[in-house]
Order: C-alpha cells, then structure tokens, then sequence
C-alpha cells in the first residue's frame, strides 16, 4: 500500500521497540511502513536469532512479516541505538525485570510509550508508573491502548486507539510515527485515565468469557458489560482520572472488542473457566499472557484501598483465586440487594 503523504514525514526518526510479542511486533511493522528505522529487542536470543532469520513472529504473530529494514537483536547493549522514541510492549508483570534489565545502557532523554494494559502486583503501579519507578521520575512516558486486537491490525483491518500523555508533544510524536491508513490514532491527556481502563477492562473480559463458558446468554452479557464499565469507572476516577475517558476508545471501546473477540486471551481464559476447566488448565492452554489475571488482584486491592464498590471483579477474583464456582459468583450477584441504576 503506498504511504500518503501525511505518514511520510518521519523517515529520519528511530524508534526502539522493546518487547517481541504480538503487540511490540506489530508496532515494528507499522513503524517501518511509516519508513521508520526500527530496532526491536527481544529479551530471548533464540527468538531474536529465529526472528532476524525468518521475519515471522510465527509464535505471536504468524502470517506477518517484518520488513528487511527491521533490525532485530537480543544484545541489552543495543536495544536502543539512536532512538528517538522507545516503545514498551512487555507485559506489565514483566516490566519491572525487563527495564531493571536495560536500565545502564537507557539514554536518560528518550521518551518511552508503554503498550502494555495491566497493574503491577505489590505496587499496584500502571505500566508508566512501572518505567519512572525504575528509571526515574524524571523520564517522559506516554501509553498507547484501545480497541487494537493485533491479528486484526496486522491483516491491515480498520482500528482507532488513543496515545495518553501529560505531554502534549510526546502523545502528537507518537501519533505521528504510529498512524497508518488503517491505523488512527487520537491523543488523550489522561494518562491515569486510560491506563487503568486498559487494565480494569481485562478483569471484566473473564467474566465476559465464563459467561460465554456457561452460555449465559446476550443478555447477561450487555448487562455485564455495562454494570462493567460503571464500576472501572468508579477506580479510575478515585485514581484521579477522567470519568469522560470510560466512555471513549480506551474505555468502551477497548472493553467492547475485549470481551467479544473470538482470540482475546482474557476472554477466552474465561471461557475456559466456564466450561469447567480448572484456572491452571486455562492458563496453560495458551502460549500468550493473560494480564487479567494478575491485575485482578491489583485492582481488588485498590478498589478496598480506595473503598471502591466494584462487585463484578471481586466476583472474578473469587472465581479465579478462591475456587468459587462461577455459577454460584453468578447468583451472588444477581442476589445484591436491589438500588437505583445511577
């Protein structure tokens, strides 16, 4: 497809890529499309020397190739090169190793754009939150989230995210080098906002999966969705984000496409529950990490920190982590006491 114009104005740029999953692969296609030159890091050199060789992340992202430009490697020394723009596309969880990891050999200036949608386990820190913290307080962060299922954006299938970040110049660089034809990308300031909708929603996606496990039906599933956003709202705005935020593309819409997306890891490990597997059989069924299920437990411990009444993730946590059956979390909840909607 030839590039437009508009996508053309950043051929002297670099960007580093740290992360070789589907979303860190997929970003490294589009970047080079845009006529970036891309480095990706790989934390395992097999995968790095497999990739480099093949141009197919056949694990993560099968049927897509790397252009020939893409430099691949699994060296820490040179993960960033001449960066002018690093994107973080490690899984929350992992964050803290992977940046401890690559911390000497970070140059202090770049900024960093996580992929990444969970809450770090202990701190219950956002993935942003997660790269100051290692890093310093001082190093500019920026968090790309929204409806983007990557097998989909890789077949070059319209998708709209949102780029947050407390710097208006960081989230238009991102927007810049990232926007493709079939990829928009809006800017947002809320950065609290949309990082803990890109989390909170995963928690919901379970549920939405046992639902589709126990053929619960469409209606249960409008009725969780919506009951679903109501309460990650209510975090996000005792966490000092925007309630406005819930209602866009990395809010709704994210949570939307999660929850029904024949592969979405979330949901589908869900389903997988509510079909009788045991949290153990699910979780080993795929090769992918399922972020929902730690951040259940990150968001169930800040929602009682910040005395946030969030049933239906308590629900899932009593599922996933106490050996609740899901139909017996189902009738508990259909149980509450009954209140006015709003």
């Amino acid at each position: 497809m030839p590039r437009p114009r508009q996508y053309v104005d950043v051929m002297s740029e670099q960007v580093s890529v740290i992360g070789d999953g589907a979303m860190g692969t997929l970003c490294a296609i589009m970047l080079a499309e845009n006529g970036v030159a891309v480095r990706l890091w790989s934390a395992f050199p097999a995968a790095a020397q497999e990739l480099a060789r093949t141009r197919e992340n056949s694990r993560f992202l099968p049927g897509s190739k790397l252009d020939e430009s893409v430099v691949v490697t699994a060296e820490d020394a040179k993960a960033f090169g001449e960066a002018a723009l690093i994107i973080s596309a490690v899984p929350t969880q992992y964050m803290r190793a992977v940046w401890g990891r690559l911390k000497p050999h970070y140059p202090g200036d770049v900024p960093i754009c996580s992929v990444a949608k969970g809450i770090e386990n202990d701190t219950l820190l956002r993935p942003t939150q997660i790269v100051r913290d290692v890093l310093g307080k001082t190093c500019s962060v920026a968090s790309l989230s929204g409806p983007s299922i990557a097998p989909e954006v890789a077949r070059q299938l319209p998708a709209t995210v949102a780029v947050a970040s407390q710097s208006a110049p960081l989230g238009e660089q991102v927007q810049r080098l990232l926007a493709r034809p079939y990829f928009r990308v809006y800017t947002n300031p809320d950065l609290i906002g949309v990082e803990v909708a890109g989390a909170s929603k995963n928690v919901i996606a379970i549920a939405a999966g046992i639902l589709d496990g126990l053929d619960a039906g469409v209606n249960a599933k409008a009725a969780l969705l919506t009951r679903g956003l109501v309460e990650i709202t209510r975090l996000g705005v005792a966490l000092g984000g925007r309630a406005e935020t819930f209602a866009g593309l990395t809010g709704m819409g994210d949570l939307v496409t999660t929850c029904f997306s024949p592969v979405g890891r979330n949901r589908c490990f869900g389903q997988a529950i509510g079909t009788g597997q045991s949290v153990g059989q699910a979780l080993g069924a795929t090769r992918s990490v399922v972020e929902g299920v730690p951040t259940t437990q990150s968001v169930v411990e800040l929602a009682a920190r910040l005395k946030v009444e969030m049933p239906i993730t308590q629900a899932v946590h009593d599922v996933v982590f106490s050996d609740r059956s899901p139909s017996q979390a189902i009738r508990e909840l259909m149980a509450r006491p009954l209140k006015a909607e709003s």
